[in-house]
Order: C-alpha cells, then sequence, then structure tokens
C-alpha cells in the first residue's frame, strides 16, 4: 500500500522527516529532522546531529511524505505501537 495523506496514520513513520509544530512542551516546537524511532507514546526524531525523544500525545506534527507532500498529524492519532495501529478503526476509515 502506497504511502498517502489519507492512510499516514497506518503506515510505518520511521525515516520520514517531521516538524514538531505545537506542543505543550515549549522546548519541543520546531524540533525538525528524520524519525529514527517510535514506540507506544513516543516519537524520537534526530535533529542536528541528536536524537529528541517527543511524547506524540502532546504534539503536532507536520510529516513529509516521500513524495514532498506535506501532512499535519494530531499526535494522539499516532498514540500505539506502530504494528498495532493498522489493527486500529480512525473515523475516516
Amino acid at each position: 500500500m502506497a504511502l498517502t495523506p489519507i492512510n499516514l496514520i497506518k503506515h510505518e513513520l520511521i525515516g520520514l522527516h517531521a516538524k514538531v509544530v505545537k506542543s505543550t512542551n515549549a522546548s519541543n516546537e520546531g524540533v525538525e529532522g528524520r524519525i529514527v524511532d517510535e514506540s507506544y507514546k513516543t516519537i524520537t526524531i534526530e535533529s542536528n546531529g541528536k536524537d529528541k525523544k517527543i511524547f506524540k500525545e502532546n504534539v503536532i506534527l507536520i510529516v513529509e511524505l516521500p513524495d514532498r507532500k506535506k501532512v499535519q498529524v494530531e499526535g494522539k492519532l499516532l498514540l500505539a505501537r506502530p504494528w498495532e495501529r493498522i489493527k486500529k478503526r480512525f473515523p475516516q476509515y
């Protein structure tokens, strides 16, 4: 299945470029880089050679797809292990 804005939340995020545009933790706003790891509640973004762990629940991200499209995603929708998100039902599906 190709990665599209519609099915992004059901795909693997590791390797995609992301930017935190809004966060309850002000120090996370503006963090930008490649997603290098993901767990149930966090994503790790490699930015300027350093890894920054960010809680999914507290952020809004802009994720760049391989075809250069940018998609804004509310972190709450990503709360799950990557392999469990595939099974999860979302309102638009």
